[in-house]
C-alpha cells in the first residue's frame, strides 16, 4: 500500500466517482481505477459500493478512509516541516472551528498567516458538534481546532478569550429598546435553533432550563449566518456568539441578562509544526473579551 493509493481512495470518496476524482487529481481515469482495485485486492475487502448516485464507501471502507486521512495528513505535515524555513513554509494546514466561535478573529489571523507564508495551503471547515471536534482532535485528524470549552477540553488547551452570547431579534421587536434582554422576557417567543447535536443548541437548552423555560422551535438551521438572517426577518429569536453576528445585523443583537459567555480555546496537535505555532500566536493577539460589547454599543449609538 502507498500514500498515493490512500490519496486516490480519499478523492473517490469525496467526489463520488472515479472520473471526478481523476479530474481533481489531474491524472488519467484508468490510473485511479487501477490503484483502487489494487488497494482493494491487497486489503482483501471492498472499499466502495456502486449506487445510483455514485460510488459510496462501504462500512469497512469508511473505517479504512478515516485512518487513511490521518496517514495522508501526517505525511503532508512531515513534508511541510522538513521543507519549512524562516521565509518559506509550504504544505497544508487543516483547521476546524466550532460553529459561531471566532467568526471575526479567525479570518483575520488566517489572512495574516497567508501573507507571511503564501505557499501554505489552508483548509478550514466548520463543525457544529463539540463531541465530533473532540474526536477528530484526539485521533490526530486536525492540525488546529478553535472551539468552546467543554467537559472533554484537553488540559493543555490554550485559552484565547471569551465569546459573549447575544440574542438576535427581528426588526421592530419591542425588546430592541433594551440594553440587555432577560431570557425570561422571551418566554413566548419561537426560537431559530441549531442542529440537535450542536454546541449552540446545547447552550440554549442549558440557559433556558436554568430559568425554567423550554424553547418553542420555529426552525432549525446549520449555519450561524442563516440563523441571524431568519431571526432578523421575524421568524424567531436566536442565541449565538456575538462575533457571529454580521455587521449589517448588529443593531438587532442584544446581550442577555445575566451575561452569558463561553471560553474560546485553541487545540493544537501535539506534534504541531511552525504553521500551527504561528496561527496560535496570531490568535493570541486578536481582541477577544469585551470587543463585541463595545462594538454593539457603538453600532446603536451611531
Amino acid at each position: 500500500m502507498s500514500l498515493r493509493q490512500y490519496e486516490y481512495a480519499l478523492a473517490v470518496a469525496e467526489e463520488g466517482s472515479v472520473t471526478a476524482a481523476a479530474e481533481r487529481l489531474h491524472v488519467a481515469q484508468p490510473s485511479v481505477s487501477q490503484q483502487i482495485r489494487g488497494l482493494e485486492r491487497e486489503l482483501g475487502v471492498k472499499l466502495f459500493a456502486r449506487t445510483p448516485t455514485g460510488l459510496v464507501p462501504t462500512t469497512v471502507g469508511r473505517a479504512f478512509l478515516r485512518e487513511a486521512e490521518i496517514a495522508v495528513s501526517a505525511s503532508r505535515r512531515a513534508r511541510a516541516t522538513a521543507r519549512a524555513g524562516a521565509e518559506d513554509l509550504v504544505g497544508e494546514l487543516v483547521v476546524a472551528v466550532q460553529m459561531g466561535f471566532g467568526t471575526r478573529q479567525l479570518p483575520r489571523a488566517l489572512g495574516e498567516l497567508r501573507r507571511r507564508f503564501p505557499r501554505l495551503e489552508i483548509t478550514v471547515f466548520e463543525e457544529p458538534s463539540a463531541t465530533e471536534l473532540d474526536r477528530l482532535c484526539r485521533r490526530g485528524a486536525l492540525d488546529f481546532a478553535l472551539m468552546a470549552a467543554c467537559d472533554r477540553t484537553p488540559s493543555d488547551a490554550h485559552h484565547l478569550g471569551d465569546e459573549e452570547l447575544v440574542v438576535v431579534l427581528g426588526e421592530g421587536h419591542p425588546r430592541l429598546g433594551s440594553e440587555r434582554v432577560e431570557l425570561r422576557d422571551l418566554e413566548s417567543e419561537p426560537w431559530v435553533r441549531f442542529d440537535r447535536d450542536s454546541t449552540l443548541d446545547a447552550v440554549l437548552l442549558e440557559v433556558l432550563r436554568d430559568d425554567g423555560l423550554a424553547p418553542a422551535t420555529a426552525a432549525r438551521v446549520s449555519q450561524a449566518a442563516t440563523a441571524v438572517r431568519w431571526a432578523a426577518q421575524g421568524l424567531g429569536v436566536t442565541l449565538l456568539p456575538a462575533s457571529a453576528v454580521p455587521p449589517e445585523h448588529e443593531h438587532l443583537a442584544r446581550p442577555v441578562s445575566p451575561a452569558l459567555s463561553r471560553p474560546v480555546i485553541a487545540v493544537v496537535r501535539q506534534d504541531g509544526g511552525p504553521a500551527e505555532t504561528a496561527l496560535l500566536d496570531l490568535l493570541r493577539h486578536e481582541n477577544w473579551p469585551g470587543s463585541v460589547r463595545e462594538r454593539l454599543t457603538l453600532s446603536r449609538v451611531s
